[in-house]
């Protein structure tokens, strides 16, 4: 008799992190929304964050970036 084989998600099995496939069922989601709540989503979804360089052991002036900056 072979041992009992584990169950996989199947996220996990397609090669996908969970953070991946959460955030395509989020977007699908959103995508089938109806305004007001679509848009009310839509402004949920930017991604804001700061990044500080480090010189000589001291940090420098941090800016405030958005996904969509380069």
């Amino acid at each position: 008799m072979s041992a009992p084989t584990a169950a996989v998600p199947f996220w996990r099995a397609a090669g996908m992190t969970y953070i991946g496939y959460s955030n395509i069922c989020a977007a699908l989601v959103r995508n089938c929304l109806k305004e007001p709540f679509k848009s009310e989503a839509a402004s949920r979804e930017k991604v804001h964050f700061s990044v500080s360089k480090w010189t000589d052991g001291k940090q420098e002036k941090p800016t405030v970036r958005t996904e969509s900056d380069e």
